[in-house]
Protein backbone atom coordinates (compact mmCIF):
# COMPACT_ATOMS: atom_id res chain seq x y z
CA UNK A 1 0.00 0.00 0.00
CA UNK A 2 1.44 3.17 -1.09
CA UNK A 3 0.60 6.90 -0.02
CA UNK A 4 0.60 10.61 -0.97
CA UNK A 5 -0.32 12.49 2.55
CA UNK A 6 -1.12 15.99 3.93
CA UNK A 7 0.61 16.66 6.56
CA UNK A 8 0.74 19.09 9.23
CA UNK A 9 4.07 20.72 8.78
CA UNK A 10 6.51 21.17 11.43
CA UNK A 11 8.30 23.85 13.43
CA UNK A 12 6.97 27.28 13.52
CA UNK A 13 6.65 27.23 9.75
CA UNK A 14 4.88 23.71 9.72
CA UNK A 15 2.59 23.82 12.92
CA UNK A 16 0.55 20.66 14.45
CA UNK A 17 -2.61 20.38 14.80
CA UNK A 18 -3.74 19.94 18.47
CA UNK A 19 -6.00 17.10 19.24
CA UNK A 20 -9.44 18.28 19.37
CA UNK A 21 -9.10 21.35 17.20
CA UNK A 22 -12.15 22.13 14.53
CA UNK A 23 -8.42 21.62 12.04
CA UNK A 24 -7.84 17.85 13.40
CA UNK A 25 -11.26 17.46 14.03
CA UNK A 26 -11.94 17.58 10.30
CA UNK A 27 -8.62 15.80 9.59
CA UNK A 28 -9.18 12.78 11.60
CA UNK A 29 -12.76 12.51 10.08
CA UNK A 30 -11.45 12.79 6.19
CA UNK A 31 -8.95 10.17 7.27
CA UNK A 32 -11.24 7.23 8.51
CA UNK A 33 -14.08 8.07 5.45
CA UNK A 34 -11.32 7.82 3.15
CA UNK A 35 -10.16 4.52 4.43
CA UNK A 36 -13.42 3.46 4.06
CA UNK A 37 -13.90 4.66 0.48
CA UNK A 38 -10.66 3.55 -1.21
CA UNK A 39 -10.96 0.02 0.75
CA UNK A 40 -14.05 -0.26 -1.41
CA UNK A 41 -12.31 1.01 -4.28
CA UNK A 42 -9.79 -2.14 -4.53
CA UNK A 43 -12.15 -4.48 -6.59
CA UNK A 44 -13.40 -2.02 -8.21
CA UNK A 45 -10.34 -0.30 -9.60
CA UNK A 46 -9.20 -3.94 -10.58
CA UNK A 47 -12.26 -4.79 -12.20
CA UNK A 48 -11.95 -1.56 -14.32
CA UNK A 49 -11.31 -2.16 -17.94
CA UNK A 50 -7.47 -2.45 -18.86
CA UNK A 51 -6.51 0.62 -15.93
CA UNK A 52 -4.49 -2.16 -13.97
CA UNK A 53 -2.78 -3.74 -16.97
CA UNK A 54 -2.13 -0.12 -17.86
CA UNK A 55 -0.24 0.82 -14.87
CA UNK A 56 2.09 -2.69 -15.02
CA UNK A 57 2.82 -1.38 -18.76
CA UNK A 58 2.89 2.56 -18.11
CA UNK A 59 5.25 2.00 -14.91
CA UNK A 60 7.50 -0.88 -16.86
CA UNK A 61 7.89 1.59 -20.10
CA UNK A 62 8.72 4.80 -17.92
CA UNK A 63 11.43 2.68 -16.27
CA UNK A 64 12.56 1.24 -19.77
CA UNK A 65 12.81 4.27 -20.79
CA UNK A 66 14.39 5.70 -18.33
CA UNK A 67 17.59 3.09 -18.73
CA UNK A 68 17.35 3.81 -22.37
CA UNK A 69 18.43 7.34 -21.97
CA UNK A 70 20.72 6.67 -19.35
CA UNK A 71 22.55 3.96 -21.26
CA UNK A 72 21.51 1.26 -18.68
CA UNK A 73 20.90 -2.16 -19.68
CA UNK A 74 17.20 -2.18 -21.04
CA UNK A 75 15.20 -5.27 -19.95
CA UNK A 76 17.85 -6.47 -17.13
CA UNK A 77 16.17 -7.59 -13.51
CA UNK A 78 15.45 -4.76 -11.51
CA UNK A 79 17.67 -4.91 -8.29
CA UNK A 80 16.10 -4.55 -4.92
CA UNK A 81 18.61 -4.27 -2.20
CA UNK A 82 16.59 -5.36 1.15
CA UNK A 83 14.47 -8.53 1.46
CA UNK A 84 13.30 -7.23 4.54
CA UNK A 85 12.25 -3.81 3.12
CA UNK A 86 10.62 -5.83 0.44
CA UNK A 87 8.40 -7.87 2.46
CA UNK A 88 7.00 -5.06 4.84
CA UNK A 89 7.13 -1.72 3.35
CA UNK A 90 6.88 0.46 0.24
CA UNK A 91 8.62 -1.27 -2.22
CA UNK A 92 6.55 -4.40 -2.45
CA UNK A 93 3.80 -5.68 -0.42
CA UNK A 94 5.57 -9.29 -1.69
CA UNK A 95 7.88 -11.71 -0.16
CA UNK A 96 10.47 -13.76 -1.53
CA UNK A 97 11.33 -11.16 -3.93
CA UNK A 98 14.70 -11.37 -5.40
CA UNK A 99 17.18 -9.40 -8.16
CA UNK A 100 15.44 -11.30 -10.62
CA UNK A 101 11.72 -10.46 -10.26
CA UNK A 102 9.77 -9.43 -13.50
CA UNK A 103 8.86 -6.28 -14.31
CA UNK A 104 5.20 -7.33 -14.43
CA UNK A 105 5.27 -8.43 -11.43
CA UNK A 106 6.96 -5.17 -9.71
CA UNK A 107 5.09 -2.48 -11.13
CA UNK A 108 1.74 -4.47 -10.90
CA UNK A 109 -0.94 -2.78 -8.56
CA UNK A 110 -2.84 0.27 -7.40
CA UNK A 111 -2.43 1.91 -4.09
CA UNK A 112 -5.41 2.50 -1.80
CA UNK A 113 -4.57 5.31 -0.11
CA UNK A 114 -5.32 8.79 0.93
CA UNK A 115 -4.34 12.48 0.11
CA UNK A 116 -5.66 13.67 3.13
CA UNK A 117 -6.60 17.69 3.51
CA UNK A 118 -4.68 20.14 5.68
CA UNK A 119 -5.09 23.33 6.37
CA UNK A 120 -1.38 24.66 5.43
CA UNK A 121 0.71 23.53 1.99
CA UNK A 122 3.98 24.45 4.01
CA UNK A 123 5.74 27.79 4.13
CA UNK A 124 7.61 27.33 0.49
CA UNK A 125 4.66 27.30 -2.11
CA UNK A 126 4.99 29.02 -4.37
CA UNK A 127 2.22 30.04 -7.25
CA UNK A 128 2.84 30.29 -11.09
CA UNK A 129 5.07 28.02 -12.28
CA UNK A 130 5.86 25.32 -15.17
CA UNK A 131 3.98 22.78 -16.48
CA UNK A 132 6.49 20.60 -17.19
CA UNK A 133 8.13 16.62 -16.97
CA UNK A 134 11.63 17.41 -16.32
CA UNK A 135 12.34 20.09 -13.35
CA UNK A 136 15.56 19.78 -12.58
CA UNK A 137 17.10 22.76 -14.44
CA UNK A 138 20.77 22.60 -13.57
CA UNK A 139 20.26 20.90 -10.13
CA UNK A 140 23.12 18.16 -9.01
CA UNK A 141 21.57 14.85 -7.60
CA UNK A 142 20.57 11.60 -8.59
CA UNK A 143 17.89 11.42 -10.79
CA UNK A 144 14.02 10.22 -9.96
CA UNK A 145 11.50 9.57 -12.33
CA UNK A 146 8.19 9.49 -10.17
CA UNK A 147 4.79 8.31 -11.77
CA UNK A 148 1.28 9.47 -9.69
CA UNK A 149 -1.77 8.36 -10.20
CA UNK A 150 -5.14 9.74 -8.45
CA UNK A 151 -8.09 8.47 -7.62
CA UNK A 152 -11.43 10.05 -6.72
CA UNK A 153 -12.80 8.58 -3.29
CA UNK A 154 -16.09 9.13 -3.87
CA UNK A 155 -16.67 7.46 -7.41
CA UNK A 156 -13.42 4.87 -7.28
CA UNK A 157 -12.51 6.02 -10.85
CA UNK A 158 -9.20 7.73 -11.86
CA UNK A 159 -8.75 11.84 -11.97
CA UNK A 160 -8.22 12.91 -15.51
CA UNK A 161 -7.46 16.84 -16.38
CA UNK A 162 -6.75 17.91 -12.82
CA UNK A 163 -3.00 19.78 -12.41
CA UNK A 164 -0.43 17.94 -9.76
CA UNK A 165 1.94 20.69 -8.28
CA UNK A 166 4.82 19.08 -7.38
CA UNK A 167 7.90 20.62 -5.23
CA UNK A 168 10.95 20.08 -2.91
CA UNK A 169 14.24 20.83 -1.65
CA UNK A 170 17.43 20.48 -3.78
CA UNK A 171 20.49 18.05 -2.63
CA UNK A 172 21.85 20.56 -0.07
CA UNK A 173 17.90 21.10 1.64
CA UNK A 174 17.35 24.50 -0.04
CA UNK A 175 13.91 25.38 -1.70
CA UNK A 176 13.76 28.00 -5.32
CA UNK A 177 11.48 30.33 -5.29
CA UNK A 178 11.78 32.17 -2.00
CA UNK A 179 13.56 34.08 0.20
CA UNK A 180 14.00 33.15 3.81
CA UNK A 181 16.62 33.86 6.10
CA UNK A 182 16.61 29.98 6.68
CA UNK A 183 16.55 28.84 3.02
CA UNK A 184 20.12 28.29 2.13
CA UNK A 185 21.87 31.47 2.86
CA UNK A 186 18.91 33.82 2.47
CA UNK A 187 19.87 34.95 -1.16
CA UNK A 188 17.55 37.37 -2.59
CA UNK A 189 18.34 36.00 -5.97
CA UNK A 190 16.85 32.55 -5.54
CA UNK A 191 13.32 34.58 -5.67
CA UNK A 192 13.77 34.10 -9.42
CA UNK A 193 14.70 30.30 -9.35
CA UNK A 194 12.31 27.79 -10.72
CA UNK A 195 14.56 24.68 -10.27
CA UNK A 196 12.47 20.79 -8.88
CA UNK A 197 9.12 22.74 -9.11
CA UNK A 198 6.34 22.20 -11.56
CA UNK A 199 3.05 21.10 -12.63
CA UNK A 200 1.79 18.25 -14.62
CA UNK A 201 -1.96 17.14 -15.41
CA UNK A 202 -3.11 14.05 -15.01
CA UNK A 203 -4.11 11.80 -18.25
CA UNK A 204 -7.40 9.47 -18.90
CA UNK A 205 -6.00 7.03 -16.72
CA UNK A 206 -5.43 9.90 -13.54
CA UNK A 207 -1.42 9.91 -14.04
CA UNK A 208 1.33 12.54 -14.24
CA UNK A 209 5.12 11.61 -14.57
CA UNK A 210 8.16 14.05 -13.76
CA UNK A 211 11.50 13.91 -14.00
CA UNK A 212 13.56 15.35 -10.99
CA UNK A 213 16.41 14.53 -8.33
CA UNK A 214 16.36 12.66 -5.35
CA UNK A 215 15.36 15.42 -2.65
CA UNK A 216 17.59 16.41 0.07
CA UNK A 217 17.17 17.21 3.88
CA UNK A 218 17.04 20.14 6.15
CA UNK A 219 16.39 20.66 9.84
CA UNK A 220 13.58 19.33 11.40
CA UNK A 221 12.19 17.38 8.93
CA UNK A 222 12.91 13.82 6.97
CA UNK A 223 12.98 13.73 3.31
CA UNK A 224 9.92 14.46 1.54
CA UNK A 225 8.62 15.96 -1.84
CA UNK A 226 5.35 18.36 -1.58
CA UNK A 227 2.07 17.74 -3.71
CA UNK A 228 -1.05 19.43 -4.40
CA UNK A 229 -4.21 18.71 -6.76
CA UNK A 230 -5.59 21.80 -8.51
CA UNK A 231 -9.08 21.24 -10.64
CA UNK A 232 -8.38 21.99 -14.82
CA UNK A 233 -11.21 24.43 -13.96
CA UNK A 234 -9.81 26.95 -11.25
CA UNK A 235 -6.52 27.53 -12.70
CA UNK A 236 -4.91 29.62 -15.61
CA UNK A 237 -2.46 27.94 -17.78
CA UNK A 238 -0.31 31.22 -19.52
CA UNK A 239 1.20 31.42 -22.90
CA UNK A 240 4.36 31.50 -21.25
CA UNK A 241 3.65 27.84 -20.42
CA UNK A 242 3.18 28.55 -16.21
CA UNK A 243 0.33 27.79 -14.16
CA UNK A 244 -1.52 29.83 -11.54
CA UNK A 245 -4.38 28.77 -9.18
CA UNK A 246 -5.70 30.55 -5.99
CA UNK A 247 -7.63 27.09 -4.60
CA UNK A 248 -5.94 23.50 -4.20
CA UNK A 249 -8.66 20.79 -3.85
CA UNK A 250 -5.77 18.62 -2.03
CA UNK A 251 -2.50 18.83 -0.38
CA UNK A 252 -0.55 16.27 0.69
CA UNK A 253 3.66 14.78 0.87
CA UNK A 254 5.57 11.49 -0.36
CA UNK A 255 8.15 9.64 1.93
CA UNK A 256 11.19 7.27 1.39
CA UNK A 257 12.41 4.06 2.54
CA UNK A 258 14.88 5.20 5.56
CA UNK A 259 16.84 2.86 3.55
CA UNK A 260 16.67 4.73 0.76
CA UNK A 261 17.11 7.72 1.48
CA UNK A 262 20.45 6.86 3.40
CA UNK A 263 22.31 5.01 0.46
CA UNK A 264 21.88 8.94 -1.15
CA UNK A 265 22.42 10.53 1.50
CA UNK A 266 26.25 8.86 0.85
CA UNK A 267 26.80 10.83 -2.61
CA UNK A 268 27.56 14.14 -3.86
CA UNK A 269 26.30 16.58 -3.02
CA UNK A 270 24.11 15.11 -0.63
CA UNK A 271 27.07 14.38 1.56
CA UNK A 272 27.96 18.07 1.81
CA UNK A 273 24.68 19.20 3.12
CA UNK A 274 25.26 20.18 6.48
CA UNK A 275 22.04 20.34 8.01
CA UNK A 276 20.95 18.42 10.90
CA UNK A 277 19.67 14.71 9.32
CA UNK A 278 16.03 13.99 10.77
CA UNK A 279 15.38 10.32 9.95
CA UNK A 280 12.16 8.91 9.75
CA UNK A 281 11.99 7.85 12.30
CA UNK A 282 12.38 10.71 14.29
CA UNK A 283 10.28 12.64 12.08
CA UNK A 284 6.93 13.45 14.23
CA UNK A 285 4.48 13.94 11.46
CA UNK A 286 5.45 10.70 9.75
CA UNK A 287 5.61 8.73 13.15
CA UNK A 288 2.01 10.36 13.44
CA UNK A 289 0.53 9.66 9.90
CA UNK A 290 1.96 6.44 9.86
CA UNK A 291 -0.31 5.11 12.28
CA UNK A 292 -3.48 5.36 10.28
CA UNK A 293 -1.91 5.53 6.49
CA UNK A 294 1.23 4.32 4.79
CA UNK A 295 2.97 7.75 3.08
CA UNK A 296 6.25 5.86 1.47
CA UNK A 297 6.18 5.54 -2.36
CA UNK A 298 7.52 2.16 -3.86
CA UNK A 299 10.53 2.45 -6.43
CA UNK A 300 13.40 0.23 -8.09
CA UNK A 301 16.34 1.38 -8.58
CA UNK A 302 17.26 1.52 -12.62
CA UNK A 303 20.99 0.04 -12.31
CA UNK A 304 22.79 -1.30 -9.75
CA UNK A 305 23.07 1.49 -7.18
CA UNK A 306 21.21 4.42 -6.88
CA UNK A 307 23.77 6.65 -8.53
CA UNK A 308 22.28 5.20 -11.80
CA UNK A 309 18.74 6.74 -10.95
CA UNK A 310 15.56 5.86 -9.36
CA UNK A 311 11.92 5.09 -10.12
CA UNK A 312 9.19 5.78 -7.89
CA UNK A 313 5.43 5.57 -7.99
CA UNK A 314 2.68 6.12 -6.10
CA UNK A 315 -1.12 6.23 -6.13
CA UNK A 316 -3.75 8.51 -3.86
CA UNK A 317 -7.14 9.30 -3.14
CA UNK A 318 -9.03 13.26 -3.47
CA UNK A 319 -11.85 14.42 -2.32
CA UNK A 320 -12.59 16.42 -5.53
CA UNK A 321 -15.49 18.23 -3.63
CA UNK A 322 -13.17 19.86 -1.24
CA UNK A 323 -11.71 23.43 -1.91
CA UNK A 324 -9.32 25.06 -0.38
CA UNK A 325 -8.07 28.77 -0.72
CA UNK A 326 -3.92 28.16 -0.59
CA UNK A 327 -1.39 30.45 0.43
CA UNK A 328 2.16 31.26 -1.69
CA UNK A 329 5.15 32.73 0.06
CA UNK A 330 5.52 33.77 -3.52
CA UNK A 331 4.47 34.28 -7.14
CA UNK A 332 6.41 33.47 -10.31
CA UNK A 333 5.73 35.67 -13.18
CA UNK A 334 7.19 36.58 -16.74
CA UNK A 335 9.04 39.31 -15.04
CA UNK A 336 10.67 36.78 -12.29
CA UNK A 337 9.36 35.95 -8.60
CA UNK A 338 7.97 38.51 -6.51
CA UNK A 339 7.08 37.48 -2.71
CA UNK A 340 3.88 37.92 -1.13
CA UNK A 341 4.40 39.82 1.66
CA UNK A 342 1.27 38.33 3.95
CA UNK A 343 2.23 35.29 3.48
CA UNK A 344 3.27 33.81 6.60
CA UNK A 345 6.24 31.62 5.00
CA UNK A 346 8.95 34.41 3.59
CA UNK A 347 11.74 35.42 6.76
CA UNK A 348 11.93 32.81 8.82
CA UNK A 349 11.51 29.12 10.06
CA UNK A 350 12.58 25.79 8.56
CA UNK A 351 14.30 24.68 6.99
CA UNK A 352 17.56 25.85 7.84
CA UNK A 353 21.21 26.10 6.37
CA UNK A 354 22.61 24.85 3.34
CA UNK A 355 23.98 25.93 0.13
CA UNK A 356 21.44 28.08 -1.68
CA UNK A 357 20.81 27.18 -5.49
CA UNK A 358 21.78 28.83 -8.96
CA UNK A 359 19.45 31.27 -10.44
CA UNK A 360 17.96 29.82 -13.69
CA UNK A 361 15.42 31.28 -16.02
CA UNK A 362 12.77 28.62 -15.29
CA UNK A 363 12.51 27.17 -18.98
CA UNK A 364 12.59 23.89 -19.03
CA UNK A 365 15.97 21.66 -20.11
CA UNK A 366 16.33 21.20 -23.93
CA UNK A 367 15.83 17.92 -25.15
CA UNK A 368 13.58 16.96 -21.97
CA UNK A 369 10.27 15.88 -23.09
CA UNK A 370 8.67 12.54 -21.28
CA UNK A 371 9.07 9.31 -22.05
CA UNK A 372 5.91 8.02 -23.78
CA UNK A 373 4.05 6.22 -20.78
Amino acid sequence: VLAAISLAEVGSAHPHHAVGSPEFVKRETFVKAAQRSLAGCKDQLRKRGGLYERSIARRAALAEDARSVRGLKRNAPYKRDFDTVLATDHKSNLTGVTNNTDADTLFAGNSACILAPDVTEGPYYVDGEFVRWDIREDQAGVDLYVDVQVIDINTCEPVPDIYIDFWHANATGVYAGVTAENNGNGDAANLNTTFLRGLQPTNEDGVAQWLTVFPGHYTGRTTHIHVATHTAADGTVYPNGTYKSETVSHVGQMFFDQDLITQVEALEPYSTNTQELTTNEEDSIMEEESADIDPVVSYVLLGDDVSDGIMAWTAFGVNLTNSYTISAAASYYAEGGVENESSGGMGGGAPGGGQGGPSGSGAPPSGSGAPTA
